[in-house]
This record gives C-alpha cells, structure tokens and sequence, in this order.
C-alpha cells in the first residue's frame, strides 16, 4: 500500500492548474463520478478516476529530483533544488535527556514552495544561508505537520548552498496565512499577525558558549559548555513584547537578529543595556504604538497557562500589499458564495 496519498482539495487544484478547467467543472465530474459507484468509492477516490481521464499523473516518480508540487508525505530519499525565501533561526531542544538543534526555512520553485526542516549538524548550516540562495537538498524524507507537507533532512542527507551549476529563474509566491489573535491555536507553526505593540518588556540576557552558542552552565568557578567545557561566555538575549490585533493580544518573543530587527539597533547597542537597564528606556518609548507584520509560531507556555507567539520574521506593514491581500479575500469570498449558490 502506498504512502503516497493526495487529499481531495490537492487532487482537485492539480487538475485545474494542469488542465485549465474550472473547480466547479471538475467537482461536478466528481459528483457524478460518486453518483455512477454509488457507496463504493470514496469523493477522494472519485476525484483519482477523474484525474485520469482528464490524463493528469497524481503518483510522480520517487527517485530522483523532483519539483516541489510533486512531494508528497511520506516519500523518502527526495532530491530537491529550491531558492531560499524566508529563514527561521538555529534553536536548541531537550527531549529525553538529549539535546539537538533544529531549524527550518521556507525554499521555492517554479511550481510551489515548502517548508525545510534542518536537524541538529544540518540545523548548523542554517547560519550560512541567506535570502535568495539556491539549496540543493538530497537524501531527505518528507513528513506531514498540521496538514502541510515538510522535507525533513537529517545527517544521512546531504544540504549544499549556491551549487555552482544550478539556477532558478522565477519562484512560485511565497503567501504565509494571515490570523487574528484571537484564532491562534497551538497547532500554528508557520503563520502571520499584524498587530500594535502596546508593551515592551526589559530584554533578558544569557550566558551561551562563543564557540558553539549553545547555552554555558554556571559552575563554582565560572562557566562551563556540555562540549567544550570551562568558557569565558558570551551574551545571547531576547526581547518580549505584547502584541494586541484589536481581537486579542498575546506575549511574543524575539530572539537575537530578529530583536535587533525589533529595535532597529546593534548587537554593541543592545548588550550595553544589560549592565545599564535604565538607558532602554528610550527604546521601550519609541517601539510602543507601530504595527508590525509578525511571522512566527504559538507555543504553550505550561507554567502561565497561557499560549505565546515566538517570533520568526518581522517586518513592516506595507499599504498597497495589504490592500492587494483584502482585496483577494474579498475575491475569493465572493467566488466561495457564487459556487454554493450554483451547487445549491
């Protein structure tokens, strides 16, 4: 039995991307298609029977590179090449009494984009990448989250930045889901608010190792890494904020370049406030009132009981976009009211 399984609403979009038709067309061939076997098929099974009629292939090939609309959940061994469109920092975690380090970033090509999940040796790599460079992706294996498939690379794959022999021309839209406040759940792990900064909490510095980064325990003389023993540390730090939308407001954190982004300062800037908290003041006051673009995830803070948005992109709001975005809302609200109006 194969792993490999498209759900309804992607058998449906691959038709009409591939075949220029419209979604109510195809629906009402699926309808029929149920209404001829009756209870012997399923509507996701009807909708593969129409898909080979219209001649699409729903099952590519699973070895070799693939394009983006072709990965599905479950394969593995996947090769891939994609432009780099958005980077979530290096993080560390425990489970088990283990620690690793996880990352992911969003890559594209011509037919779609995907998120990348790095782990721990892999994860390092992510300090390297920027914005707008080629990633040729090999030996990874791709898993579904929230209903959204992710390429997972671990250390049997293999992650190479800027190979010289490959380009990519135009990349598929890069759109995150916008939500309010109010609608977040735990289960969001890649979305967008807008929102008002109505409160800025002092930042929190934390001893890390400046070799490797990873956070220096206090010992009786000194500090010391898990790896590379008694350190001189170095200073990593977060800012905390409280985001309101109008629906709600939840607490937000941003760690290192994306609360220098926050506060539009440096590195030297930002840690003179942790012998001299007093002089952020000044900053607290100008950050308090913009609205800012929010990319991130929820969390469950267990201790307050309470959720929490850890901030993976910022940036600022940008008129015209916005008024595109309502617009294709508006659009495709009506055209959601006009299809059950002609299906009722």
């Amino acid at each position: 039995m194969t792993m490999f399984q498209l759900s309804y609403e992607e058998i449906v979009e691959r038709i009409r991307s591939e075949c220029n038709v419209s979604e109510a067309e195809i629906k009402r061939n699926i309808d029929e298609k149920l209404n001829h076997f009756g209870s012997l098929i399923s509507r996701n099974g009807a909708a593969h029977i129409v898909a080979q009629e219209y001649g699409v292939k729903l099952i590519p090939a699973t070895s070799g590179r693939l394009q983006i609309k072709n990965i599905l959940a479950g394969m593995s061994n996947v090769e891939v090449v994609g432009k780099v469109r958005f980077v979530n920092p290096l993080r560390e975690f425990v489970k088990d009494d283990r620690s690793g380090r996880v990352a992911s970033l969003v890559i594209a090509d011509e037919t779609g984009s995907i998120r990348l999940v790095l782990w721990n040796d892999q994860a390092v790599k992510v300090e390297r990448v920027r914005d707008g460079d080629i990633l040729k992706v090999e030996g990874a294996y791709v898993r579904e989250r929230n209903g959204q498939k992710e390429i997972h690379l671990g250390e049997r794959g293999s992650l190479v930045i800027n190979p010289p022999d490959e380009h990519i021309e135009g990349v598929a839209e890069f759109s995150r889901k916008r939500k309010i406040i109010k609608e977040l759940a735990e289960a969001d792990q890649d979305v967008e608010i807008m929102a008002t900064v109505v409160q800025v909490f002092e930042p929190r510095f934390f001893e890390v190792c400046p070799s490797c980064g990873k956070r220096a325990k206090p010992k009786d003389e000194g500090f010391e890494c898990d790896v590379h023993g008694a350190v001189s540390p170095a200073y990593s730090y977060l800012i905390n904020i409280l985001a309101d939308d109008g629906s709600e407001s939840i607490r937000t954190v941003f760690f290192r370049q994306l609360a220098l982004k926050l506060l539009g300062i440096d590195e030297a800037t930002l840690l003179k406030y942790r012998e001299a908290p007093d002089g952020f003041e000044e900053q607290r006051k100008r950050l308090l009132g913009n609205t800012i673009k929010i990319a991130g995830r929820v969390k469950n803070n267990t201790m307050f009981n309470r959720l929490e948005f850890v901030a993976t992109g910022i940036d600022i709001p940008d008129p015209d976009n916005e008024i595109t975005r309502l617009e294709t809302e508006i659009s495709s609200l009506k055209g959601e009211k006009k299809e059950t109006e002609e299906n009722s």
